[in-house]
């Protein structure tokens, strides 16, 4: 594991962690045995991280790597239970250099959860990393706490970006508000049901298991309620749901 001489304490960050409501939060023993991954090529900022991380959070196993090929060649992390933070430092996830290592570095990962620590919260640079596969977007500005908060969430199987970019979204799909009845009165019971699990990122197969479904049932309610949404995958489809179909309810609900 690598350390850095210059320590540097971990402070609270200037805003509460912020997260979706996409998805739910597990309890901390669900990421007891599961090692986050920082891969920075730059050294001191990959140092100064992993530090960071090791004194706010010790129960947290981190280790950090130069680049995507040393990743691949640490013998102690094949097939070990972890969760790899790719940051971009100061390019873009839009770039196309950019998407190509994280395609190919979702791809290496498997089942493993790859986050993405980005330069902006721009909503597009959000939607380019989930589309590549990534299962959680967070901007420099974050803080240690909320970093470490989206490693437990997407343990789970859930996803994470910070409020910011939900109301980003929420703003964007403002503009072309779709009714509210009108997607309602088309969705059946079970659809709905299956709706209110999508929305908190729950994986097909905790679907299944909390609906009694089988997962291939899943999967086509999904694939109807896309269509019925105009969603191009499930996480602008979990995206439209909480900012437009769902909002009222959670309102309520506080």
């Amino acid at each position: 594991m690598e350390h850095s001489s210059d320590a540097v304490a971990a402070s609270k960050p200037d805003f509460e962690p912020q997260i979706s409501s996409t998805v739910s939060v597990p309890t901390l023993s669900t990421d007891r045995h599961r090692t986050l991954v920082a891969i920075d090529p730059r050294t001191l900022e990959r140092q100064c991280f992993l530090r960071c991380v090791e004194l706010a959070h010790p129960d947290l196993p981190v280790t950090g790597c130069g680049s995507i090929a040393e990743w691949q060649a640490r013998a102690d992390l094949a097939g070990a239970a972890q969760v790899v933070l790719y940051n971009t430092g100061n390019r873009e996830v839009a770039e196309p250099a950019v998407q190509a290592e994280l395609t190919a570095l979702v791809a290496a990962a498997g089942p493993s959860p790859v986050l993405v620590l980005g330069v902006s919260n721009d909503l597009r640079e959000m939607i380019t990393a989930f589309d590549c596969g990534a299962k959680g977007y967070l901007p420099a500005s974050v803080g240690i706490d909320d970093i470490v908060e989206a490693t437990r969430l997407t343990s789970s199987g859930g996803i994470f970006l910070p409020m910011a970019s939900l109301g980003a979204l929420r703003e964007a799909l403002a503009n072309k508000p779709e009714p509210r009845s009108s997607v309602e009165d088309q969705l059946t019971e079970r659809q709905l049901a299956v709706c209110n699990a999508l929305r908190r990122g729950k994986s097909n197969k905790i679907i299944a298991y909390e609906l009694n479904l089988c997962e291939s049932t899943v999967k086509v309610h999904i694939r109807n309620i896309m269509k019925k949404l105009r969603a191009t995958n499930r996480t602008e489809a979990a995206f439209k749901l909480n900012a437009t179909y769902f909002d009222s309810e959670d309102a309520r609900a506080n």
